[in-house]
C-alpha cells in the first residue's frame, strides 16, 4: 500500500518551527557530503500540442541523506502560461520509498512542501546570521515565497516588521495575508521604503535585472536571495557582492552559475556552503558588515522535509492507503 498525501493533507502536518531542523540537518548532512544528488534533468514540454513551442518545463529531482530510511525523487512542472488558466505556475509532486527495498511508501504533494522547505532558508538565516535581537524585514517580491520565507522568519527569529514590495499591487494581497498570520507588514510603494533600515532582506522574485539599489542596503544587512535559479535571472545587482563581507550559498556550484553570480566576479570558490553556518565554521563576525545567502534549492531538503511530513501524517492517520 501507498499513502497518498494531498495538499489539505500536507497543510496539517506542516509546521515551521517543527520542519527547521529537519532541513537544518540535510543541509548539514549535503555540506559534509553524506548525501546522493544526481543532477536535476528539466526538459521541455508541451511541444506540438499547440504549435511549435513548448508550453513548459518538466523537472526531475532525486536525492538521498545517507543513513535515512527513504529516498526520493520529486517531479515539477513549470508552466508559465498557468496563471492565464486560473492555475499555480509550478506543480509539484514526490515519491517516497524505502531505501532497503525500494518499495514505495508515499505519493505527496510536493507544492507545499517544497515551498515550506525555502522558506526555512530564509528563516535558518535569519536565525544565525542577522545583526541584532530583533527583525526589522524588507521584501522584494509578493508571491508565494515572500510569505513562506516571511513566515518562516517570524517562527524562528524576532520579528518585528515586514515592508513588502512588489511592482504590482498584490503587494497588498501578501500584507494582508501576512497580517493574518499576525505578522505586522505593510505594503509600500518602492524598493528603497522595503530595503531602507531592514536589517534582513528577502529577495523572492522572477526578475532578469536587480530588484533594488545598494545604495538602500544598510550596514549589518543579511540579504537572503531565493528568487533566482537561472544564468537568465537575476535579483541582485553586484555592488551588492562587493559590499558583503561573506556570501553563503545552498548548493555552491549551481549558484555559481545563477544570472546574480555570473554578473559577479565571484566563482564558486568563493562561495560559502550554507551549512557552515549551522556548524560554527563561518557566520557573522560583527553588526555592521553585509552578508548574503544564496538559494536555488536542492532535493536533499525536499527528501528530508517529504519524510518528516510522511511520518507526522502517519502518526495523524491522515491520507489514504492505496493499492500499488
Amino acid at each position: 500500500m501507498v499513502l497518498v498525501l494531498s495538499d489539505a493533507d500536507v497543510r496539517e502536518v506542516v509546521d515551521l518551527a517543527e520542519l527547521a531542523p529537519v532541513v537544518e540537518r540535510a543541509l548539514v548532512k549535503q555540506g559534509a557530503g553524506d548525501v546522493e544528488r544526481p543532477e536535476r534533468p528539466h526538459y521541455p514540454v508541451g511541444e506540438g500540442i499547440e504549435g511549435e513551442d513548448p508550453l513548459g518545463t518538466g523537472l526531475a529531482m532525486p536525492a538521498y541523506v545517507h543513513g535515512d530510511d527513504y529516498f526520493a525523487t520529486k517531479l515539477v512542472g513549470v508552466h508559465d502560461g498557468n496563471a492565464e488558466r486560473g492555475l499555480p505556475t509550478i506543480h509539484a509532486q514526490i515519491v517516497l520509498a524505502d531505501a532497503r527495498t525500494g518499495q514505495p511508501v508515499s505519493f505527496l504533494d510536493g507544492s507545499r512542501i517544497t515551498n515550506a522547505r525555502t522558506g526555512c532558508v530564509g528563516g535558518l538565516a535569519a536565525r544565525d546570521l542577522a545583526a541584532g535581537d530583533s527583525v526589522t524585514l524588507g521584501v522584494l517580491g509578493s508571491g508565494a515565497q515572500a510569505r513562506w520565507q516571511t513566515r518562516a522568519i517570524d517562527a524562528l527569529a524576532d520579528l518585528d516588521s515586514v515592508r513588502v514590495y512588489s511592482p504590482s499591487d498584490s503587494r497588498e494581497d501578501c500584507a494582508s495575508d501576512l497580517r493574518d498570520h499576525g505578522i505586522d507588514a505593510t505594503a509600500v510603494d518602492s524598493p528603497e521604503e522595503a530595503v531602507s533600515g531592514a536589517n534582513v532582506v528577502v529577495t523572492a522574485t522572477t526578475s532578469t535585472e536587480p530588484v533594488f539599489s545598494v545604495d538602500a542596503l544598510a550596514e549589518g544587512a543579511l540579504v537572503v536571495a531565493v528568487g533566482a535559479y537561472t544564468a537568465e535571472m537575476q535579483e541582485l545587482e553586484p555592488a551588492v557582492f562587493d559590499r558583503a563581507a561573506r556570501v553563503f550559498a545552498d548548493v555552491p556550484e549551481e549558484v555559481a552559475a545563477v544570472g546574480d553570480l555570473t554578473a559577479t566576479d565571484l566563482d564558486e570558490d568563493d562561495l560559502l556552503d550554507f551549512s557552515t553556518a549551522f556548524t560554527g565554521e563561518e557566520g557573522r563576525e560583527s553588526d555592521d558588515e553585509i552578508l548574503v545567502v544564496k538559494s536555488v534549492g536542492s532535493a536533499v531538503m525536499d527528501v528530508a522535509a517529504a519524510t518528516h511530513v510522511y511520518e507526522k501524517a502517519t502518526e495523524r492517520e491522515l491520507g489514504s492507503d492505496q493499492s500499488f
